[in-house]
């Protein structure tokens, strides 16, 4: 399994160039940027706490980002008016539905294709709302064929490091496998971008877990390391950190 965000797919463009140049187009000037990456952490950590898996099944991830995006400009000293606020919201959500906000690994298919070639069954799991399996990935060439299955948080109502998380993407890669027999955790590799969410989740239920690197923060993948964590720059180095442990493909 694959978290997405910094592991297989990365960001284009910084939030501040998306967040403040959709206000800019409304001429909603009246942002302090020295302070936007902070409004928005607070909002995010606000709604998340107060809503937590992108709304479960209390509302939708659209109403949830409404309230995240509209209060990370009110944490930042914007004030307009509620025409304007909507307007401003539809601009950034319709962004990150899109192309325009990602960008896939250049690694990312390759690896995919190659873990395909071999027999094995790969898949998302990932703190994310569906639009990532439902848009996002697929406009980015990544569909079914490359990722057998998805888990995402706002459809599990549950979030990594949860190990339910874990294991209900074992029982949903069970049906993609060619015998009936169950996965035993020791058989499936989770690969992420964060220590715990990622590799202490996995492994607190039987799962190999491996980081990646992707933005060469060294004093980070030292620390992940140090806590018995393997880190690699991108997933060739997996490849070759699967043929060395001598594990059976497929």
């Amino acid at each position: 399994t694959f978290d997405v965000t910094g592991t297989i797919v990365s960001f284009r463009g910084t939030l501040e160039e998306h967040y403040l140049g959709a206000a800019h187009k409304l001429g909603v000037h009246n942002v302090d940027s020295s302070k936007f990456t902070d409004a928005f952490s607070q909002a995010y950590r606000e709604t998340s706490k107060l809503h937590p898996c992108f709304g479960g099944d209390e509302m939708t991830a659209k109403e949830w980002w409404r309230q995240c995006v509209l209060k990370s400009f009110y944490y930042a000293g914007v004030t307009m008016d509620s025409h304007t606020a909507e307007m401003l919201f539809q601009r950034i959500y319709s962004t990150f539905g899109s192309i325009n906000a990602y960008e896939v690994f250049p690694d990312a298919i390759p690896f995919l294709n190659w873990a395909n070639r071999h027999g094995l069954v790969c898949g998302v799991l990932s703190n994310a709302d569906e639009r990532y399996g439902d848009s996002v990935l697929p406009m980015l060439g990544l569909t079914h064929d490359e990722l057998q299955f998805q888990c995402f948080s706002k459809d599990l109502r549950l979030e990594k490091p949860d190990p339910r998380v874990f294991v209900a993407a074992i029982h949903k890669g069970e049906a993609f496998l060619a015998t009936n027999e169950p996965i035993e955790p020791s058989n499936v590799l989770h690969i992420g971008n964060d220590f715990q969410k990622d590799f202490e989740g996995a492994r607190r239920v039987g799962i190999h877990g491996v980081l990646l690197d992707r933005y060469k923060e060294d004093e980070l993948a030292g620390e992940w390391r140090r806590r018995g964590a393997p880190v690699f720059r991108d997933l060739l180095d997996v490849v070759e950190f699967l043929g060395r442990s001598g594990c059976t493909l497929g």
